[in-house]
């Protein structure tokens, strides 16, 4: 059995997910929305994004957003500031915000010169002639651990594909500039904005890193999933990480975001918030979410844009497991996704389907489960088949 890294987790879908919505989404509708969340058992929730409405207007009402939701002790609310002005914008709203701050003051730039430039308006060289600032202030504020990192870690549309090679050979030359100074490097974060990871690019990635610099512990992943590699990208790195680590995710409640820089638009996505803790539930790590609470939410969210969002276990439900989730074995067919919420809203959703069958459906099987047994108990050689006609060995 697997013994799994700790897992923190962070919802975006008012940040990453509207960022790339309609700009006239009301502000009641997100705020609504942004307190459904604070009721699922999440941690961690962006709230939204300070920044140039010139540029972002989905964001120019965050401030309202800000005074009108009703924070959840426990939660910790944040919002991207990409700037001081950001800063000193939501620093007026704290609380109920955390001005959040990297664990680690962190040396990091994009692999991809031309994302940057379209992203931030500067080059890759231009991020990297800040590291020399950031290693100094780190030095005066007598910091004694930092972070390295990358953004689209394992390609681009718009120049290819990037090798783990040269993804260690960035992370090396910034682990080198905190080598000089004493400073030792706990954390690596890598992002994936164009949708390029990869289940075997991230378990290499990551192996690689702890290969090389054991003593890292810590690791922040940002994988969008315009190529539906991100949940596996995520498990991947569960597998490869260790329970002394610490690995930190993100995603949003039914997949949904985007970026305009990046050529994918809306189809960039995210992991879907509801299916990612499922997984992650089904592995054995605790989350402490709500996943009903979250289908509500995704719900709730399509409600407002007009349309589905990409998650799956909101369409089909969480596995049912125990007797009372089962569903009914003499049910008509379900075709429609209409008819598939009957997981939650009751057999209702498919009355009147079609009903092929000449008699009603009944299984030894389900006779078992009913009674409290269990469907298979290979433990004791118990099952519901007559084995007298299986070749004895």
């Amino acid at each position: 059995m697997y013994r799994w890294p700790k897992v923190s987790y962070k919802e975006e879908g008012l940040r990453e997910g509207m960022q790339i919505e309609d700009a006239h989404i009301s502000v009641d509708d997100k705020v609504s929305l942004l307190d459904a969340l604070s009721e699922t058992g999440l941690e961690q929730i962006v709230v939204g994004s300070f920044v140039s409405p010139k540029w972002t207007p989905q964001m120019e009402r965050i401030d309202e957003i800000v005074t009108k939701f009703n924070p959840k002790p426990g939660v910790t609310y944040t919002a991207l500031a990409l700037n001081s002005r950001g800063v000193e914008r939501a620093r007026a709203y704290s609380p109920p915000l955390t001005i959040e701050r990297d664990s680690f003051p962190r040396l990091t730039c994009h692999m991809c010169d031309v994302f940057v430039r379209r992203n931030t308006n500067r080059s890759q060289m231009q991020e990297m002639e800040r590291w020399p600032q950031i290693v100094a202030q780190a030095q005066e504020l007598n910091i004694k651990e930092a972070g390295i990192g990358c953004n689209a870690s394992w390609g681009s549309n718009f120049l290819g594909e990037f090798q783990v090679d040269s993804l260690m050979t960035l992370l090396e030359k910034e682990h080198n500039m905190w080598d000089e100074v004493g400073i030792k490097v706990a954390s690596v974060a890598m992002g994936d904005p164009m949708s390029h990871c990869t289940p075997a690019k991230v378990e290499e990635s990551l192996y690689r890193v702890k290969e090389k610099w054991p003593e890292i512990k810590h690791f922040r992943l940002h994988l969008h999933n315009g190529r539906n590699m991100a949940i596996a990208s995520a498990y991947a790195a569960m597998r490869t990480l260790e329970p002394e680590d610490t690995l930190e995710l993100d995603g949003t409640i039914g997949g949904f975001g985007g970026c305009p820089y990046c050529g994918n638009g809306r189809a960039t996505g995210m992991a879907p918030t509801e299916d990612l803790l499922h997984m992650m539930e089904d592995m054995g790590i605790p989350t402490g979410v709500d996943i009903d609470k979250l289908i509500d939410c995704v719900w709730m969210a399509e409600g407002i844009m007009g349309r589905e969002l990409f998650g799956h276990v909101s369409k089909a439900g969480p596995r049912p497991k125990h007797l009372e989730q089962l569903y009914d074995i003499d049910m008509p067919f379900v075709e429609t996704l209409e008819q598939a919420t009957h997981f939650k809203k009751g057999p209702q959703q498919y009355e009147g389907g079609i009903y092929p069958y000449q008699e009603p459906i009944t299984s030894p099987y389900r006779d078992r489960v009913e009674k409290g047994q269990p469907n298979y108990d290979p433990a004791n050689g118990d099952y519901p088949w007559k084995q007298d006609w299986f070749p004895s060995k």
